[in-house]
């Protein structure tokens, strides 16, 4: 399976990319600073410099020759503002699947985050506000697709070990989940065609990965 990864540096797209590449997939990250395609070799992943948010999509077809799925894994990170939310969170989600579109491919798995698809709650910070109407802004535009697409929204992350065991489905208690699990989950859903067309919530857990996503499947 060839797989490209928007956020190619991002924590969960790295742990995504040593996955693939230590059962000999091929990883493909996208990443805005050229610094960090070391660290992309060094778990494995060709790294492709692409700023999505002053990309096309023509700029993306290139790197789409041959890809089985893609994985929009980036945001916008920890200190940006609120219109880096919405060029990031919203726009080059949907840009990846416009590019997607144009060359045929249909597997699209988009990292969302728990709380969206949602009423922003009264009092919430302006920035996080911003986040998540972004989020649920990226899901409304792929759910309209005619993609083979999933949403997948964690839980509040960590970086603690993972466990292999997780709360799975179209709506679960909010919770933590460890990084290590959102990736894990991840590559089970590239590999279950039959997860496409789901909005999913992730946190942690006691039911094996792989029996979580079967059970949906």
């Amino acid at each position: 399976m060839r797989v490209l990864i928007a956020g190619g540096h991002g924590q969960i797209a790295m742990r995504l990319e040593r996955l693939l590449t230590l059962r000999g997939d091929e990883a493909i990250g996208l990443i805005r600073n050229p610094d960090h395609g070391a660290e992309l070799a060094d778990v494995g992943a060709t790294a492709v410099v692409l700023d999505l948010e002053q990309a096309g999509a023509e700029d993306l077809l290139p790197e789409l020759d041959g890809v089985d799925a893609v994985v929009f894994a980036a945001g916008a990170g920890p200190g940006s503002g609120a219109a880096r939310k919405d060029t990031v969170d919203r726009a080059a989600a949907a840009l990846l699947a416009d590019a997607a579109e144009q060359a045929g491919v249909r597997r699209y798995i988009l990292i969302s985050s728990m709380g969206a698809g949602k009423p922003v709650p009264p009092g919430t910070d302006e920035v996080f506000a911003a986040y998540l109407k972004a989020k649920s802004a990226s899901e409304d535009d792929l759910r309209a697709r005619d993609l083979d697409w999933t949403v997948l929204r964690p839980g509040r992350l960590t970086n603690e070990p993972g466990t292999g065991r997780v709360t799975l489905d179209e709506s679960v208690d909010r919770g933590e989940i460890s990084r290590d699990d959102v990736a894990a989950v991840v590559l089970k859903l590239l590999d279950e065609p039959r997860t496409a067309l789901l909005n999913l919530e992730l946190a942690g857990g006691e039911v094996p990965i792989d029996e979580a996503v079967d059970r949906l499947a």
